[in-house]
């Protein structure tokens, strides 16, 4: 299993923890310009995404930066779907950021497919369901979203009466919280 985390100092980590329950550190570099708020693992690769409008990604398997896109804003929330069948590979990644929308990218060779507004304000968190069909967000604007990754739009919006600021599917996609 792999652990990436990435720091307010721009610093990103990947370690890859071991069934006795030992951490073996993979890498350790200076990554995005500034703050990174957000990492996801999908497979063998590893995005981070901050306040400088930049995904970075990695390759776990070679412990190295393999290439970047930028945002239109600040990145708040990135998300993989990985078909069960392919869980090794991810077929999606998806990027919310602090305009309020979200971007879908092929996940080879990372190219935009489409990019929704969804909130008024910044996206505090995203959630893909299992199935990969849809995804959950939650915003500064006291909402609540859900994307049809299907057909690339809002499908539903609700107001939940505070900010959240965070959302997540379970595993099986049956249940979700949020705080």
């Amino acid at each position: 299993m792999s652990l990436v985390a990435g720091s307010y100092e721009r610093f990103i980590w990947g370690y890859k923890l071991n069934r006795s329950l030992t951490l073996t550190s993979l890498f350790s570099f200076p990554s995005n310009l500034s703050t990174i708020k957000t990492v996801a693992v999908g497979g063998t690769v590893a995005v981070s995404g901050g306040n400088d409008d930049c995904v970075k990604i990695y390759d776990l398997a070679s412990s190295s930066e393999v290439g970047s896109f930028h945002q239109s804003a600040s990145v708040t929330s990135v998300a993989f779907y990985s078909p069960p069948s392919l869980s090794s590979l991810p077929r999606n990644l998806l990027a919310a950021d602090a305009n309020g929308s979200v971007s879908i990218y092929d996940a080879d060779p990372f190219m935009l497919l489409k990019s929704v507004k969804i909130h008024k304000k910044t996206i505090n968190s995203m959630s893909v369901h299992p199935s990969g069909k849809i995804a959950l967000t939650v915003g500064h604007d006291q909402c609540m979203a859900l994307v049809n990754l299907v057909r690339g739009r809002r499908s539903f919006y609700c107001k939940i009466g505070k900010e959240a600021s965070l959302v997540q599917f379970d595993e099986s996609g049956t249940e979700r919280g949020r705080r």
